[in-house]
C-alpha cells in the first residue's frame, strides 16, 4: 500500500506543486488556516479533486473548528476519513489517528505533559500499523531553534508509547523544521510538514509503502 503524507498545509493545500498518486493520502493536522468552517469546505473541495482511493485527515493545533464545533466540521469533511482518537482498517492495514500535542501557549488539541496527555496515547492499540499524530515524539524530528540552541519539544509520553506499540510508520508534523524521515526500533518516523519554518508550502509530500502484518506479530501483545 502506497501512502502519500502531508501535514501543516495551513489552508495552502492548493499551492502544493505536485501530489503523487497513491492508495491513501494522509494529512497529519494543521490543515486549516483560521480554523473555520469555510476552511473545512475549501479543504474538502480540494480533497475531492485528488485521485487517491482513501484520504485520512486528523486535526492539529490550528484546526480550531474540529475542537469547537466538531459535529459541523465532520459533516463538511465528506471526502476524507476523520480520525480523532480512533482507528480504521484499510486493506489489512490498521491506522490510528490522534490530534494532540503538549501544551504551548493557547492552541487547540493541547494537553499538559504527563498524565493529562498520556491518557490519550494509552488508547493507541498495540496492533497499530500506521500511527498518525499531529505532534512528534520527543527527540525525533522535533527540534526548534529557540534563539540560543536547537531544542527538542516533542512529547516524551508519546515516545514511550510508540516504543511499546512499535508501529511500522509514525506520521506527524507540527514542528515544521523537523521535516524528513527517521528510523528507530524498526519504526519509520515521517515528519510530513508541508510548510517550512517561514510557513511556505515548499516541502514535497512524503511517499512511503506499508504491508499488512498479522495482528499477533505487530507491536506487543
Amino acid at each position: 500500500m502506497k501512502l502519500v503524507c502531508i501535514s501543516d498545509t495551513h489552508s495552502m493545500h492548493r499551492r502544493i506543486p505536485d501530489i503523487p498518486d497513491g492508495d491513501v493520502l494522509i494529512h497529519a493536522g494543521d490543515c486549516l488556516g483560521a480554523g473555520t468552517l469555510e476552511d473545512v469546505t475549501d479543504l474538502n473541495d480540494w480533497l475531492g479533486t485528488l485521485p487517491h482511493r482513501h484520504k485520512i485527515v486528523i486535526a492539529g493545533n490550528h484546526d480550531w473548528v474540529f475542537q469547537e464545533a466538531p459535529e459541523h466540521a465532520r459533516e463538511l469533511l465528506t471526502n476524507a476519513i476523520y480520525l480523532e482518537d480512533r482507528g480504521i482498517e484499510i486493506d489489512g492495514i490498521r491506522f490510528w489517528g490522534a490530534p494532540w500535542s503538549p501544551t504551548f501557549m493557547d492552541w487547540a488539541f493541547m494537553r499538559d505533559r504527563g498524565e493529562a496527555i498520556d491518557r490519550y496515547w494509552q488508547r493507541i492499540p498495540y496492533d497499530t500499523d500506521v500511527l498518525i499524530t499531529h505532534g512528534p515524539p520527543h527527540g525525533i524530528g522535533d527540534e526548534v531553534d529557540n534563539g540560543l540552541r536547537f531544542e527538542s519539544v516533542g512529547c516524551e509520553d508519546l515516545l514511550k508509547r510508540v516504543e511499546q506499540v512499535k508501529p511500522q510508520l509514525h506520521i506527524y508534523g507540527h514542528i515544521h523544521e523537523g521535516y524528513g524521515e527517521y528510523a528507530r526500533w524498526g519504526t519509520r518516523f515521517i515528519n510530513a510538514s508541508t510548510c517550512d519554518e517561514r510557513y511556505r508550502p515548499v516541502n514535497p509530500p512524503m511517499v512511503v509503502e506499508v504491508i499488512p502484518v498479522p495482528a499477533g506479530e505487530a507491536g506487543q501483545v
